[in-house]
């Protein structure tokens, strides 16, 4: 299949990508390489084509389209930082929404088969029951959970109206190597990067609110059955275990064993205490379910962050 992937050089992107070419698929790479959105050079696949491109650019995206022909996009290219949404909250409007639009339009006029989604379990806000599944209330406390919720109710219809098929994968925490440890988003990866340098970490609220950190292995997995199963479909992409900021802390502490000082901070606005997903959908359906243990995962992030040191 002809794949194009948005954000295909950043941190779950680039992963996605190295499984599609893996699997023989022809693929190409959108991506702007915004310092800011973890797309890097570095990621790109060798054997994927790729576009330095805005998803917001109307006309360069058009003429990607055109020139690719994809059969299915997957949609990776976002503002993925809640701190950043609540900071800013017009920028992760134009990248969630408008950008989003700019994909739908060309992926109607190209003729595009489906859209598989990155959606957030941030659209949920502070869970009404737990464990969290698709049925569950949605009510997100963000900008950016806002954005990927209207992102999914356009999915619904541009189906309804344009008849393009969609797969809409709602991630827990996904952490892992690539993941940029010098943004405001990816507490493992940042405090990785810290441990190594033996400096102090910040911990949040009192360290105690727990959510359901997905290996990106595991993810990039998830996006590969998703392009011949799940049509017009939404699923939970999680490991349904909750691991506290404490405990990553401690696992960190006897992977390296070093005590990294730490430094109390109030809770950030939008930030849940706790959450962890049902992903038996996805497992009915898609045939996935997570393989990575939490400290397997962070053992295999740990070991990214180091060899990049060298």
């Amino acid at each position: 299949m002809r794949i194009l992937i948005t954000g295909g050089a950043g941190f779950i992107g680039s992963h996605i990508t190295d499984h599609y070419v893996a699997e023989q698929h022809e693929v190409a790479i959108v991506d702007s390489l915004w310092t800011e959105g973890g797309g890097k050079g570095a990621h790109i696949n060798a054997n994927a084509r790729f576009y330095q491109a805005d998803i917001a650019d109307e006309a360069a995206l058009a003429t990607i389209f055109d020139e690719f022909k994809p059969e299915i996009v997957n949609h990776h290219a976002a503002q993925h930082s809640v701190a950043v949404s609540t900071k800013n909250p017009k920028l992760d409007a134009q990248v969630n929404v408008l950008g989003l639009l700019n994909v739908l339009t060309q992926c109607t006029r190209t003729g595009v088969n489906k859209i598989i989604f990155a959606s957030s379990g941030a659209t949920y806000g502070t869970p009404v029951r737990l464990p969290l599944n698709e049925d569950t209330p949605q009510r997100p406390e963000s900008p950016y959970g806002i954005t990927k919720l209207m992102a999914e109710h356009y999915l619904r219809y541009w189906n309804e109206a344009q008849g393009l098929k969609f797969t809409v994968l709602r991630y827990g925490n996904v952490y892992g190597p690539r993941q940029d440890p010098n943004g405001e988003a990816g507490v493992i990866a940042i405090f990785a990067k810290r441990f190594l340098a033996h400096e102090g970490v910040r911990i949040d609220w009192d360290g105690e609110q727990r959510k359901d950190y997905v290996y990106v292995e595991d993810v990039a997995r998830a996006n590969v059955q998703a392009l011949q199963r799940g049509d017009n479909e939404i699923f939970c992409i999680g490991t349904g275990q909750a691991v506290s900021v404490n405990q990553i802390y401690q696992t960190l502490v006897s992977l390296t064993g070093f005590e990294a000082p730490i430094t109390k901070a109030p809770r950030r606005p939008g930030d849940i205490y706790q959450a962890f997903f049902d992903a038996s959908k996805a497992e009915r359906i898609l045939a996935w379910k997570p393989q990575v243990s939490f400290e397997e995962g962070a053992k295999a992030t740990l070991d990214f962050f180091r060899q990049s040191q060298q």
